[in-house]
C-alpha cells in the first residue's frame, strides 16, 4: 500500500527556484515538501557559475542567507567589454545609481539554501509523476528506491521546479515553445591561479568570444567560444592557453596562468514556453525558460519566478483569492522575455556566428564601438546587466 502524506505546496526540484520558494513559503508559515531525483551531494557539488543581480543578493540577505555570501563572494561595480585589443570599462554602479553584481557560484547558493532549510526534503527519489492536477487535490507520486513502494504526496498546489529535463513542463497544456539553438558553444575551465583582473572581461575577437571571471582569490573561471560539435578532448591545455592569450590580449596586460583542473563544454540555447501554469501546477526556472549564459540571467530568472509564485500563494492562503496566481504566467513572462532579449543581444554582440555574413559581423563591431561612446547605450546595457526591478 502506498504511503500518503499531505502538504500545502509540493515542490518538485531542489534547484534555485524550488529552494527559494520553500524558504519564502516557510517565512509565512505555508507548508511545503521538496522532492528531487538528484542526491543532495549532486546538487551541492555540480559546479555552475553564478552572477547574482543586486535584488537577488538583497533577498538572500533578507532571508538570513547572506553571511557566507558577504564573506566569500566577489562584488563587482563594473564590467569590461573588449573588442580586439581595445577595452572599455562600464561603471555599473555609477550608471545605475549604486547597483552592483555579485559573482557567487550557483552551487554555493544552493549549499546556503540547503543548509538553512528546515522543512521536509526528499532526495534521490525515482519514478516521479504528477496526477490530478485539474482537481483541488493534485498528487505527486514517487519511490524512494527502485524496489520501494509507490508513495503519494497530496497538496493544494504543485510547483514544478525540476529543470528542462523534468516531468512538470509536459503537463502544461496548450503551451507554445520558442527556441533558438546557437551554432557555437563554450569551453569552460577552472584554473588554480590568482585573478588576472579585478572584474569580468567580455571579449569579442576574430578567433571568437572569451570571458574572464574570478571564482576565488586562488581560482579563475574562464571561457572560450568553441564549435557546437567540439569536445573537451579537442582542447589540450596548451591550445586553451593559446586561445585565451590571443583573445584576451591587451597592451600592458598579462593573463595569469596556472593548473587547469576542470574543463567542460556547454551548448548555448534560448528557450521559452508561453504558459507556466495549468490548474494547480505552476512551473518555474529552467522548466519554463533557458537563456545563454552570456547575459548572466539564468539563476536570477529562476529566483524571480519563485518570488512571483510565492506572492500568489501568500495572497491565496491569506484569503485574498487567486488573482496573483492566475496572473503568474503573464507576470513572469514579461520579465523572462526582457531577459531573453538581453541574453540574445549579449550573445550575438560578442560571438562570431558562422551563419552570419561579413556585413552582420561588422554591425556587431560597430555596436560595441557605439557602447564605448554613448552613455545612453552604456546605461541601457548596465540596467539590464544588474537586473531590472521586480514587478509589484
Amino acid at each position: 500500500m502506498s504511503h500518503l502524506t499531505r502538504t500545502q505546496v509540493a515542490i518538485v526540484g531542489a534547484g534555485p527556484a524550488g529552494l527559494f520558494l520553500a524558504h519564502l513559503l516557510r517565512r509565512r508559515g505555508i507548508e511545503s515538501v521538496v522532492l528531487d531525483v538528484r542526491s543532495r551531494e549532486q546538487i551541492e557539488t555540480t559546479i555552475r557559475a553564478g552572477v547574482l543581480e543586486q535584488w537577488t543578493v538583497d533577498l538572500m540577505t533578507e532571508l538570513g542567507l547572506g553571511e557566507r555570501l558577504s564573506r566569500e563572494a566577489h562584488f563587482h561595480s563594473g564590467i569590461t567589454l573588449q573588442s580586439g585589443q581595445t577595452r572599455c570599462h562600464l561603471d555599473l554602479e555609477e550608471l545605475t545609481g549604486g547597483k552592483k553584481v555579485t559573482v557567487y557560484p550557483q552551487h554555493e547558493v544552493l549549499r546556503d539554501l540547503l543548509g538553512a532549510h528546515q522543512g521536509p526534503m526528499e532526495f534521490s527519489v525515482q519514478d516521479v509523476a504528477l496526477q490530478d492536477l485539474d482537481t483541488a487535490r493534485p498528487r505527486v507520486t514517487f519511490r524512494r528506491s527502485p524496489d520501494g513502494p509507490l508513495e503519494t504526496l497530496e497538496a493544494d498546489f504543485v510547483a514544478g521546479c525540476d529543470g528542462s529535463q523534468g516531468v512538470s513542463r509536459c503537463h502544461i497544456e496548450g503551451r507554445t515553445e520558442y527556441q533558438k539553438v546557437y551554432p557555437f558553444g563554450w569551453l569552460g575551465i577552472l584554473v588554480e591561479a590568482p585573478p588576472s583582473h579585478h572584474e569580468l572581461i567580455y571579449a569579442r575577437h576574430e578567433r571568437g568570444f572569451a570571458l574572464l571571471s574570478t571564482r576565488s582569490a586562488s581560482v579563475q573561471r574562464l571561457y572560450i567560444q568553441c564549435g557546437a560539435d567540439e569536445r573537451v578532448d579537442d582542447y589540450p591545455d596548451e591550445r586553451v592557453w593559446q586561445e585565451l592569450r590571443e583573445r584576451l590580449a591587451a597592451p600592458g596586460w598579462h593573463l595569469t596562468e596556472g593548473r587547469i583542473f576542470q574543463k567542460n563544454v556547454v551548448g548555448l540555447r534560448s528557450f521559452v514556453t508561453d504558459r507556466m501554469q495549468h490548474h494547480q501546477l505552476f512551473i518555474a526556472g529552467d522548466a519554463a525558460h533557458i537563456v545563454p549564459p552570456t547575459g548572466a540571467k539564468g539563476l536570477n530568472l529562476a529566483v524571480a519566478d519563485a518570488v512571483y509564485l510565492y506572492r500568489g500563494l501568500e495572497q491565496f492562503y491569506a484569503g485574498g483569492g487567486r488573482a496573483r496566481l492566475d496572473a503568474y504566467s503573464d507576470t513572469c513572462l514579461r520579465r523572462i522575455w526582457r531577459a531573453e532579449r538581453f541574453s540574445w543581444y549579449m550573445t550575438t554582440l560578442l560571438h562570431l556566428n558562422p551563419q552570419e555574413n561579413a556585413f552582420e559581423q561588422r554591425i556587431h563591431v560597430a555596436d560595441l564601438e557605439y557602447l564605448t561612446h554613448s552613455r545612453a547605450a552604456a546605461t541601457s546595457l548596465a540596467e539590464n546587466y544588474v537586473g531590472l526591478p521586480l514587478e509589484g
